[in-house]
């Protein structure tokens, strides 16, 4: 036999090379930055439970549920997760490989696989992210519409100091008369926004992208401002501490382990200082064995009644009640703080508004009032 005959004999194929390869490399990592937005994420969690309460299974009920569905990015993705079950992978494998769900909620639906009521794990799921956001909701809306509003009555407010005002100004001066004290002042005005207006605006949208993409500062500012305004503490505390115990009552009441659910709850807080307390919190609560609720107090800036409650259901064996008790109370409070936060919001936003709107109304139409005397004096 020619030695070119042997030579494939010689040489792995494609086939075992990819086999050793995927040996080497170990499971799938799940894929970044591909998750559901929190609306369609409901609409599949609510349909998911109502397929598997009508006794189909999840294989099933993904295929159901991607079947012509419009984004066919997720309907790619469910499939990817039915074939993983069909293989024989668990369930949560499968979600947690497609990268469209957080740890919180890869957390939950092992728990209901592993307790057989993955239909009451998707409905809680549904639940807390339907209440997380209507929440949100109001607070973007509280903040969004103010600082559009506000951005908007600026630059008209430059625009009339940079255009408008310079103009009559300028009519004066070709007239040969004197402006009035008032009208000087609004002319002096419009000399300084001239001249620092760029300045201002180069250095506004510097503070806007350091606080929007710096997280440390971000952090530094909330907390500063907290310290400042109990309403704003009130909250955002409240709207963490919300999140951090409706996720850890939704794990903890289906199976998981509180040192493990703790762990995952945390994630609903990720990239707010709350997150490393709760993490340190959990530590010393599975290294050293002291009640959470003690942990809670020592390491976390948690509510006081956080602790008190947890206490309580440690001691009387009735966590999972008091965990739901306190979820269902920041709820209720948090909402009420959004609400007069928005109020409050609101008010400040008109009370602004209408000064730049005096403002620019003053600096650009009352000087044509008061000159007209003077033009026409000027002009006998």
């Amino acid at each position: 036999m020619s030695a070119s005959a042997t030579k494939p004999l010689n040489r792995p194929s494609r086939l075992s090379k990819t086999a050793s390869s995927a040996a080497v490399k170990g499971p799938p990592k799940p894929k970044k930055g591909g998750r559901m937005k929190a609306k369609e994420l409901i609409r599949f969690c609510r349909g998911m439970a109502s397929m598997l309460r009508a006794r189909l299974t999840t294989s099933d009920a993904l295929k159901f549920y991607g079947h012509g569905h419009s984004n066919p990015i997720l309907q790619k993705a469910l499939e990817g997760i039915r074939k993983e079950i069909e293989a024989g992978v668990p369930a949560y494998i499968g979600f947690r490989k497609s990268g469209l769900f957080d740890d919180k909620i890869i957390g939950l639906i092992q728990a209901g696989s592993d307790s057989g009521q993955l239909d009451k794990a998707f409905t809680a799921i549904g639940q807390r992210l339907k209440i997380e956001r209507a929440i949100m909701g109001k607070i973007k809306k509280a903040t969004t519409i103010p600082a559009v509003v506000i951005t908007a009555l600026i630059g008209i407010f430059i625009g009339a100091q940079c255009k408008v005002t310079p103009q009559i100004e300028g009519l004066l001066a070709d007239f040969d008369a004197e402006p009035d004290a008032f009208s000087a002042l609004m002319f002096q005005i419009s000399h300084v926004t001239r001249k620092v207006w760029p300045a201002f605006v180069t250095i506004s949208v510097i503070i806007i992208l350091i606080v929007t993409f710096a997280r440390p500062v971000r952090n530094f500012i909330l907390a500063l401002m907290m310290s400042k305004m109990r309403l704003l503490r009130t909250m955002i505390m409240g709207l963490r501490q919300m999140n951090f115990l409706g996720s850890l009552n939704m794990l903890h009441a289906n199976g998981i382990t509180l040192a493990k659910s703790i762990e995952t709850a945390a994630e609903s807080v990720k990239n707010t200082p709350l997150y490393d307390e709760l993490i340190e919190a959990g530590k010393r609560y599975k290294e050293t064995g002291i009640p959470f609720s003690e942990a809670l107090r020592k390491f976390t800036s948690c509510d006081p009644q956080v602790a008190h409650m947890v206490s309580i259901g440690e001691k009387s064996s009735s966590l999972v009640d008091q965990l739901d008790l306190l979820t269902e109370m920041y709820e209720e409070d948090t909402a009420a703080a959004v609400e007069t936060f928005t109020a409050i919001v609101n008010i400040v936003v008109l009370m602004m508004a209408g000064v730049l709107i005096s403002v620019v109304f003053i600096g650009a139409f009352l000087p044509v009032f008061l000159m007209g005397p003077k033009l026409m004096s000027s002009s006998m």
